[in-house]
């Protein structure tokens, strides 16, 4: 067996000062925090607020501008791709849509790991693939084609998928995007119960805010960049910061009364709207 990716009493993930920058904007604006070993982390934030970014490099897709990622004591923002992939194999992540092969079979398309990162025999592959099909309610679909399941069960395979190699950690970007909220429901009480079956560290990124209150151990709410808030289920609920009580109780931005003011509040030229 391979070496667990963190020591005990270590956290899973730590995140020191990270900047993340596409051209000339700024993305990440030096966040910092902490995802403990076997917890499930809640990222949090409206479209456009950088969550998905921060996913993204996470998991090595994108090269923070500067900060650290650290994991198994390595630095990933700094690691060579060879011991990058070394770590990515301690990885499942389940991306939004699900990702799925369409020209390969669900059975295929969770066996794709295993295949390419292990000498495992054939038998043994669809052995683990049942296995994982029938824990994440997909038992006996392996033959179907990601184009003959349901968005439901599409995220349900994308799963399993990220569960063929027995993670450490587990991302999930957007899980209950695109579906109704019943077969959301049944996403929640699937990460609930992975959580249950598997020492695990979880993290999702949503803006579901009835799933984040579900699921999460802890949370962190991500504005325009930037952390505005860190903490249990309970600790956000009741925080009075105005910016959270704005997402948390979906209250709109303020509403421009005209296109002149509108210009006048991007140039700052008070002659716009005489």
């Amino acid at each position: 067996m391979s070496e667990p990716l963190t020591a005990p009493g270590q956290p899973a993930i730590s995140v020191v000062n990270l900047r993340v920058s596409y051209g000339e904007r700024e993305v990440l604006h030096g966040i910092t925090f902490e995802v403990q070993r076997g917890e499930t982390l809640v990222i949090l934030g409206g479209s456009g607020s950088g969550k998905s970014t921060l996913l993204r490099t996470l998991v090595g897709l994108e090269k923070p501008s500067s900060g650290e990622v650290w994991i198994e004591g390595v630095n990933i923002a700094q690691a060579p791709e060879r011991q990058l992939d070394e770590i990515r194999k301690k990885m499942g992540v389940s991306f939004q849509g699900g990702a799925l092969f369409g020209s390969m079979t669900v059975g295929d398309n969770v066996a794709l790991p295993l295949r390419e990162h292990t000498q495992l025999e054939e038998s043994t592959i669809e052995i683990m693939v049942r296995i994982k099909l029938e824990q994440v309610g997909l038992a006996s679909f392996e033959d179907f084609m990601p184009s003959q399941l349901s968005g439901g069960m599409k995220k349900r395979a994308a799963v399993a998928r990220a569960l063929a190699m027995d993670p450490e950690i587990l991302f999930f970007d957007e899980p209950s995007a695109g579906l109704d909220p019943i077969i959301a429901a049944g996403i929640d009480d699937l990460i609930l119960e992975l959580k249950k079956a598997y020492t695990i560290s979880i993290i999702v990124v949503t803006h579901e805010l009835a799933s984040a209150f579900l699921i999460a151990d802890r949370m962190l709410l991500i504005d325009r960049g930037n952390i505005i808030a860190a903490g249990t289920k309970a600790e956000l609920a009741t925080s009075t910061n105005p910016h959270v009580r704005q997402f948390l109780d979906r209250v709109p931005e303020p509403q421009v009364e005209d296109e002149l003011n509108y210009l006048q509040m991007l140039t700052g030229d008070r002659k716009a709207a005489e």
